[in-house]
């Protein structure tokens, strides 16, 4: 969900190449690494280090901001979760509902890890895949449990939905439920592709704005690959905008997150946008409590169908140019 990185902390979810747990430390003896389907012990490398699982895990901790729809993903409800900022009620998102099972994890600080919190849990794995935590809070947690960090010390290069999934896959000793779960989520993308293949090619943009403040978002993150997934062209590096500088946003279509259509067409810089103007833009969501958005910022296999369905009918009314006076 949502990247709570440099710029978009504030309304983090809200996305990890290989990624390890450290237990007694990251000196562990190597395991079998990228193991099979519920092999152990298995080591995987992160920012932090090299560690090993000796043992399928049993009470899984996510502290990532989206780390949760993935360990339920392959079957584990997780003992703990990190809370998801922003005001989602995220405890109730729907897609997630029947792989919870009626199950509760205990909602974790979502601000900053909660070492004791998540001790007392007495996990056996604690998954932070997209937590962007730092060297201290993984030296913290790898005393407690085995600990996955990101990529990288900043967390500025998360992984793609594909690889967390697989990279969790990994740690739970479900490689190849994973592997089918990845399989089964791109076809999804493909269908929605199939079904628009306008799509293809096209180039979009993302108005995603945080307290009236515009980022082009790129896909260095998570919520701006699902655009690209479906077909579309969508920057690479996500640019934070002045409010003169949003004629950048043009584009064969526009898709906005975080404001209203009424307030975007109040703005006359907003408004004046050729593709604006042409009505090829797409309003999904106001505001970063909706389902749609919570959906969007958790980026999960789980979620991102939910999304998809969503989005997708609103790109097509945009590409069509039914954006701002259409539905």
């Amino acid at each position: 969900m949502p990247r709570p990185g440099s710029l978009l902390r504030s309304v983090a979810a809200v996305a990890v190449l290989l990624l390890a747990l450290a237990g007694c430390g990251n000196d562990a003896p190597s395991g079998q690494e990228g193991g099979a389907q519920g092999a152990f012990p298995t080591t995987l490398t992160h920012a932090f280090g090299r560690t090993t699982i000796p043992a399928e895990p049993k009470r899984v901790v996510a502290i990532g901001y989206n780390e949760a729809d993935f360990v339920l993903s392959l079957g584990v409800v997780p003992v703990g979760s990190r809370e998801f900022s922003g005001g989602f009620d995220w405890q109730n998102r729907p897609w997630a509902q029947q792989a919870l099972g009626g199950q509760r994890s205990e909602p974790l600080n979502g601000t900053t890890v909660p070492i004791e919190q998540v001790a007392a849990l007495q996990p056996d794995l604690i998954l932070g895949v997209y937590s962007f935590m730092d060297k201290a809070t993984y030296d913290s947690l790898s005393k407690i449990a085995p600990t996955v960090a990101q990529p990288t010390p900043d967390g500025e290069d998360a992984a793609t939905w594909q690889e967390q999934t697989r990279i969790t896959g990994q740690a739970l000793g479900r490689s190849q439920q994973a592997d089918q779960v990845v399989a089964d989520t791109e076809k999804k993308f493909a269908d929605v592709r199939a079904a628009h293949p306008d799509f293809a090619g096209t180039k979009l943009t993302v108005d995603f704005v945080v307290e009236g403040t515009p980022t082009n978002l790129g896909t260095d993150d998570l919520r701006a690959q699902a655009f690209q997934g479906l077909g579309f062209q969508v920057p690479a590096t996500s640019t934070e905008l002045s409010a003169e500088r949003q004629g950048e946003l043009d584009g064969d279509v526009i898709a906005v997150l975080g404001r209203s259509r009424a307030e975007a067409m109040a703005d006359p810089v907003f408004a004046s946008i050729p593709a604006v103007r042409a009505g090829r833009v797409a309003f999904l969501s106001d505001t970063f409590t909706t389902q749609f958005a919570g959906a969007l910022g958790y980026s999960s296999p789980l979620s991102l169908p939910y999304a998809v369905d969503e989005m997708a009918p609103k790109l097509d009314a945009a590409l069509k140019g039914q954006g701002v006076t259409g539905s």
